[in-house]
């Protein structure tokens, strides 16, 4: 089954062409500056997938698109699994939009777009949210008046459940179990990061909460920060889309450093930029103690993970994190850490106390596969 794998922002749309049959990626690209016709962008997301359109069309070569995949960000309560996307559940999707502004308007634009131009075109929603329905109540509830959930929703949601979903069944793969059988600590770090503690396979605690803004240190992101700050500065003047804006776009690396990006910060650090050394100090240290707390969730981890572009690609911030982890009696291979592959692999000692792995994640070969299942059914 040829599968079009959206991932719809406000202002681009990343797109792959998978064939779930040979596993093929066929065609992969992103269409920038949506809304921005001035500097040469799309007028919106339904000519942005023209664009899509005409490049996938010369790659398919007569082959014609069974099915099309979104990622949605946010499922809320009510979406635990991939859907066959109708009206109903388009409009469920812009309902949910309160929880997760920057996103899931933007998955619906792409949703729209994908029904206007092929209407009888099978669509599924593939929710980040979805692989974290399995919070224990104890680990979704905040210590909050009822009423905040039951009126509001107010609860951890958790994200990156797709990637975090597909890096599980392929680190138990590598360690030769099922992904049932996996109890360990997954660690996404990207642009956005999170850390997800699973137990037989299902997620039982993770960092991020009611949105993608709680818990570790990330790009532009705080991650947790004492709530008292936001009344503090509320009462100093501070908009509530001022404190959105800051929490959420200059605050994280970018904040600390000036700059967002890891690479830049290693590259710094190792110039000698105290700013840098001390923003590496300060996200290697919260993200070594979200994996302590994990061990102790999931009752002793039998691996530790490390995933998405800043987990499979910085060896640095990998070594830093781990560093901090002999009370686990967790220990780098140093050669294993530096290699450059693209396999799933094992990067730690023989002798440390379970094995830290590496796995690439690919969320949109997840999407596909879980596209091509609903559709078969």
């Amino acid at each position: 089954m040829i599968i079009l794998v959206i991932n719809s922002g406000s202002s681009s749309l990343k797109y792959q062409v998978r064939d779930t049959g040979s596993g093929e990626r066929l065609a992969d690209g992103t269409v920038e500056r949506i809304g921005d016709s001035t500097h040469g962008g799309p007028a919106d997301h339904q000519e942005a997938l023209k664009r899509v359109t005409a490049d996938v069309e010369v790659v398919l070569r007569g082959k014609t698109i069974d099915a099309v995949g979104h990622r949605v960000v946010h499922g809320g309560e009510r979406f635990s699994e991939p859907v066959l996307v109708d009206n109903e559940i388009t409009r469920a999707i812009e309902r949910l939009s309160p929880l997760a502004p920057l996103h899931n308007p933007a998955n619906v634009q792409g949703i729209r777009a994908i029904t206007a131009r092929w209407p009888h075109m099978p669509q599924v929603a593939v929710f980040d949210t979805a692989f974290h329905r399995t919070l224990p109540e104890h680990a979704w509830r905040y210590a909050v008046p009822d009423e905040l959930y039951t009126k509001f929703g107010i609860r951890r949601y958790g994200f990156h459940g797709t990637s975090i979903g597909f890096v599980t069944h392929h680190a138990a793969a590598l360690l030769g179990m099922p992904a049932a059988g996996f109890t360990g600590i997954v660690a996404h770090l990207g642009n956005g990061a999170s850390i997800t503690a699973v137990r037989s396979g299902e997620s039982i605690d993770t960092s991020m909460g009611f949105t993608p803004l709680e818990g570790l240190v990330m790009g532009t992101r705080s991650g947790d920060i004492d709530p008292s700050i936001l009344l503090f500065l509320s009462r100093e003047g501070y908009s509530a889309a001022d404190l959105d804006h800051l929490l959420n776009r200059e605050a994280g690396l970018k904040g600390l450093t000036g700059h967002n990006d890891m690479r830049s910060a290693v590259d710094s650090a190792a110039a000698g930029d105290e700013r840098a050394e001390l923003a590496l100090h300060i996200a290697s240290y919260r993200l070594a103690k979200y994996i302590g707390g994990y061990h102790v969730a999931v009752g002793g981890a039998q691996a530790l993970v490390f995933t998405a572009g800043i987990g499979e690609n910085s060896w640095q911030f990998r070594e830093r994190v781990v560093n901090r982890l002999g009370a686990l009696d967790l220990h780098l291979d140093d050669a294993e850490n530096r290699k450059k592959s693209s396999a799933p692999r094992q990067i730690s000692t023989e002798e440390s106390a379970f094995p830290v792995l590496v796995v690439p994640t690919d969320e949109e070969a997840a999407i596909a596969e879980a596209t091509a299942a609903v559709v078969a059914r």
